[in-house]
């Protein structure tokens, strides 16, 4: 792979193929078009909607004059990356917790990385010891000790959990 390439571990390479086609002055359908791909499977790849396979790859790299590979690896890259996000952050054991713990929002858009410190502390304010538990399994004893000690500057009832 080419180091111009190297900083693009990670990143979809639709974005990256996006990023070459704008600079050099080439419009995505007639591009889709003039390598016998279909625009609308090629518009998908570009948003990051979807992977991209050898046989396209190889057409576009050819089209472009890159190194052969390259798309395909930047895919390899990128479904790692993705594989370690969800490796790296999944949600609790949700059927030990009590819907109306969590009374409002929807339970199953409740963003567990972003919303810990309102989650930590409602579970430590209203919860009982099972859901305590799991909280503690989840999240760890020492975020747990520093969500505690973040100062309540809004009531429990104004933070907001994330909707998406």
């Amino acid at each position: 792979m080419l180091k111009q390439f190297e900083k693009y571990k990670g990143i979809h390479p639709g974005i990256v193929l996006a990023r070459e086609l704008k600079k050099r002055s080439l419009k995505q359908r007639p591009f889709a078009l003039s390598i016998a791909a279909h625009p609308q499977t090629f518009n998908a790849i570009i948003k990051g909607k979807r992977g991209i396979n050898a046989s396209l790859a190889i057409k576009i790299e050819k089209e472009l004059n890159m190194e052969e590979g390259t798309l395909l690896i930047l895919q390899v890259f990128y479904d790692i990356q993705q594989e370690k996000l969800k490796l790296k952050f999944n949600k609790p054991e949700t059927s030990k917790f009590r819907k109306a713990l969590f009374w409002d929002t929807d339970f199953d858009k409740i963003d567990w990385e972003k919303q810990y410190i309102a989650i930590i502390n409602r579970v430590y304010e209203k919860g009982n010891e099972d859901e305590k538990i799991e909280i503690n399994r989840f999240y760890g004893k020492a975020k747990i000790a520093a969500s505690l000690k973040v100062p309540k500057t809004k009531p429990m009832a104004m933070l907001q959990f994330s909707y998406r």
